[in-house]
């Protein structure tokens, strides 16, 4: 089913089986000798989601040379150096002396759970109510706690979620670190530059934004993940999520940013996987992920 204006999901459904694969990705790579990081909620959070195909990759019931050696490997892969790298930024601002962050689409993230976080931190995660509900009933009856004061504010992106923000006591003139992990492309064009004018409100000097670009993204990676996709209905997985993504010509964000008032610096994906000892793959194939930008910016 494709989008639509006022569409809505849980973890089962549509954007939200995005959010369910990149935690049964997450659990996964935790796993690896040579992990980059290790999620100890992930598996618990897709377990309760409940579909199947995720269950088992977390069970390891389903391996992923199983599903297919070379694409779902390197989505793994690229979902495992995609969160050290959002992880690494929160630990960046945080010793930089950063101490309000604020999660979008914060989906079954765990970082204020499982990350170290220096006191007095409040970190806001956002999220359509029924994602939030869920993901903090789960996790409270697997004992967890978060290790950050967390205020959770369920509205959709959509919506006007800086007033939510704001009234969950969000401090206009505090320092803020952002993220905006695996959210753009499922973002209207014009929708990608009002969040970035509503964030950039919201900044005081100083403030950090971590996001990642994909250069037409609905036309070459939604390519990309319908073969992937067809390769696991193989499985029992039948999950086309390439219907998700939104076409139309995008701003380029670090440009966008550079001139909505912020100091931009960007690496290529094999740039950032080269960053924690990984080699990005050749080939065509690939190339629509090659092409991604991690991007961090400053409020000046």
């Amino acid at each position: 089913m494709s989008r639509t204006e006022s569409d809505s999901w849980d973890l089962a459904s549509s954007v939200g089986t995005t959010a369910t694969m990149v935690a049964a990705a997450r659990a996964v790579v935790s796993r690896d000798e040579d992990r980059l990081f290790d999620d100890p909620f992930a598996a618990p959070l897709v377990r309760a989601v409940g579909l199947d195909f995720f269950t088992r990759l977390v069970d390891g019931e389903i391996d992923l040379s199983d599903v297919d050696a070379t694409g779902a490997r390197l989505m793994a892969d690229v979902i495992a150096v995609r969160t050290r790298f959002f992880d690494d930024f929160f630990a960046d601002a945080g010793a930089a002396g950063i101490r309000q962050a604020v999660i979008l689409a914060s989906g079954l993230d765990s970082r204020s759970y499982r990350l170290h976080w220096p006191d007095g931190t409040v970190v806001y995660e956002i999220d359509q109510p029924q994602v939030i509900e869920f993901k903090t009933r789960t996790l409270a009856s697997v004992g967890a706690t978060p290790a950050a004061e967390l205020r959770t504010v369920g509205i959709d992106l959509r919506d006007d979620w800086p007033k939510a923000l704001r009234d969950s006591g969000f401090d206009v003139g505090q320092r803020t670190a952002w993220s905006a992990e695996g959210l753009l492309v499922y973002l209207p064009p014009e929708a990608q530059d009002r969040l970035f004018d509503d964030i950039t409100e919201l900044s005081a000097p100083g403030s950090r934004l971590s996001t990642e670009y994909h250069p037409d993204a609905a036309a070459a990676i939604g390519e990309r993940t319908k073969a992937i996709s067809r390769q696991w209905g193989d499985k029992g997985a039948h999950l086309d999520i390439s219907h998700l993504f939104y076409e139309g010509e995008r701003s380029p964000v670090v440009e966008y940013l550079g001139d909505h008032g912020w100091q931009v610096s960007a690496r290529t994906r094999p740039e950032v996987f080269a960053d924690y000892g990984r080699t990005f793959p050749a080939g065509d194939t690939v190339a629509p992920m090659r092409d991604s930008l991690a991007v961090i910016a400053t409020r000046r």
